[in-house]
């Protein structure tokens, strides 16, 4: 065997997605370039997918979804604000007149465009997707499911008062379906933290539901034969070590393992 055909340690680049606003909502920001964006990402993905072997990477939504799926292994699309209801066919009554660049958790058309985008290019490519909360919306969306806009009350908190890192409380427990990713990964049952007022209603093309809380809320979806699961807690806030974390990042190395060995056929 040459030296260049020697088995190299890889880490997959995992891209991670964000939000965008105004600098002057940031306290002690400077007053003089307070009308500049910033991007934002929450750092527990970066540093979860690190610890997990990956390499993370946050995508602006200026990095086209296309190309960039040329380079990642996989993609998170993470949490935040409402799904635009024009995205999915809901009522649009409910979309506030605010610039999202000026509040962080109002609609922005700017980041669904991007993130459904993303999804249907990585899906395109084969890369492995997880969508958390939000994301996991998102990735109904993307494939023409809808949402169920404002959850009513009942008996399970799925607007936690609990401050993140958490593991959730007693009464939010997803049980999973037998033989499904998370299944595989959770067992039968897991408690999960939980911030969220919308929630998959119609599944979009391909996805099944594969974990739902005591009130028959969709908490997990997946896309049978494809690397794609849908979590509607936050991963990377659980207090415990979350198997969603470490799914992504070993299907991101299954694939980019794969990709190699091609090339390595192909030089040969």
């Amino acid at each position: 065997m040459s030296a260049r055909e020697e088995a190299v340690p890889v880490r997959p680049l995992i891209g991670i997605t964000g939000r965008r606003y105004r600098l002057e909502l940031l306290k002690g920001s400077d007053e003089r370039y307070g009308d500049r964006c910033t991007d934002s990402y929450m750092s527990d993905f970066a540093s979860r997918i690190a610890q997990g072997g990956g390499l993370p990477v946050h995508l602006s939504y200026d990095t086209d979804a296309t190309d960039i799926c040329q380079w990642l292994s996989g993609v998170v699309i993470t949490g935040g604000q409402d799904v635009h209801p024009a995205c999915w066919g809901g009522d649009t009554a409910v979309a506030r007149d605010i610039d999202p660049r000026m509040d962080p958790m109002a609609h922005d058309v700017a980041r669904d465009e991007y993130e459904i985008e993303l999804v249907r290019a990585a899906l395109e490519r084969g890369i492995p997707v997880l969508g958390v909360c939000r994301g996991m919306q998102v990735l109904n969306v993307a494939l023409g499911g809808t949402l169920i806009a404002d959850l009513p009350s009942g008996s399970v908190s799925h607007l936690s008062a609990e401050a993140a890192p958490t593991d959730g409380t007693a009464d939010h427990l997803v049980t999973f379906e037998q033989g499904s990713v998370a299944a595989g990964l959770f067992g039968e049952h897991a408690l999960t933290n939980s911030w969220h007022h919308q929630a998959v209603d119609r599944c979009g093309a391909g996805l099944v539901v594969t974990g739902r809380t005591s009130d028959g809320v969709v908490e997990s979806v997946e896309l049978p034969g494809a690397p794609v699961l849908g979590v509607q807690w936050h991963p990377e806030w659980m207090k415990s070590t979350d198997p969603a974390m470490t799914w992504i990042v070993r299907a991101a190395a299954e694939l980019l393992t794969a990709r190699c060995g091609e090339e390595m056929q192909r030089m040969r």
